[in-house]
């Protein structure tokens, strides 16, 4: 018998073999080490957690005692005091902080901010006098003396003059009583005025004492009549609109009201709105003076 001719052709290995071939390669030969199972953070993760909060909460009350003082801002319209209050807060990152002197949504101007500390100021600080700027219109009225709703024409027999808004403006120096109007923020009952007065409940509240230290007309033309008020605390710009008109026997309107001053804290010294830093550090911040009483003095 001859010798078995060997074939050129590769040997073919079954598929299902090549597979197991491999397979035992992995499990046994060498390979690629798997990787290092992942461990749960475990206590020492906790702690580690645990000491981040601790530092980031000391971080945090480092900043609210090294900020106090006065930021002075100029509140644009349409925008509530405690709108300027909660911007302030939180570009100082929960500061605490309060305002001396409320001003109407519709008005413009300055508002004292205290920070820190110097909340504890702000009482006495609501003492100051202060200087205002408001255009009346003696030719209609509304509910809030102001155009937070529509004005309502007023029917004037006869128009007054310069002279008749002097004499009642003269009247009206020195210390009298002044009903605040329905739509303001005094409590009733422990509750905002405004918040009845929105439920067409408009009767003005009960009389109390102000100071008005000048009363001067800078423009007069019918029907509008522009005032510069300086006063002192809980003087309500739009009651002046209302006693002016009802004793020139006409409308009475604010249709603007611009606050200039708030004792030495003038609006050359206020920051606008918009210009507020974030963050908002103690370089920006004016310190509190320890004695208010020089401002309380009339000119």
């Amino acid at each position: 018998m001859g010798m078995a001719r060997q074939s050129s052709q590769p040997r073919m290995v079954p598929v299902g073999l090549q597979c197991r071939r491999r397979h035992a390669a992995g499990r046994y030969g060498p390979a690629a080490a798997a990787p290092a199972p992942q461990r749960s953070p475990g206590r020492t993760g906790r702690q580690g957690e645990l000491r981040n909060l601790r530092r980031m909460t000391t971080d945090i009350e480092s900043r609210r005692l090294r900020i106090n003082g006065l930021l002075v801002v100029n509140k644009p319209p349409l925008l509530s005091s405690m709108g300027v209050i909660s911007r302030v807060r939180g570009r100082s990152r929960g500061v605490r902080t309060g305002h001396a002197g409320t001003l109407d949504p519709l008005a413009t101007g300055v508002l004292v901010v205290g920070l820190g500390r110097a909340t504890k100021q702000l009482e006495s600080m609501m003492g100051l006098s202060k200087r205002y700027h408001t255009t009346i219109d003696l030719s209609c009225t509304t509910p809030s003396y102001d155009l937070e709703l529509d004005p309502v024409p007023v029917d004037v027999a006869s128009r007054p003059s310069r002279n008749d808004i002097r004499t009642v403006l003269d009247s009206m120096i020195g210390t009298c009583l002044q009903a605040p109007p329905a739509f303001s923020a005094i409590k009733v009952d422990g509750k905002r005025a405004y918040a009845g007065a929105r439920r067409n409940q408009h009767d003005d509240l009960p009389p109390r004492p102000v100071t008005v230290h000048a009363l001067d007309i800078a423009r007069f033309e019918w029907p509008r009549v522009d005032i510069e008020i300086h006063c002192g605390k809980g003087f309500y710009v739009r009651a002046l609109a209302r006693d002016l008109g009802r004793a020139l026997e006409c409308g009475g309107v604010c249709t603007a009201i611009h606050r200039r001053a708030v004792g030495p804290y003038t609006e050359d010294r206020a920051m606008a709105f918009d210009a507020i830093p974030d963050p908002l550090e103690q370089e920006h911040l004016l310190p509190v003076p320890e004695n208010h009483a020089e401002t309380h003095q009339e000119p």
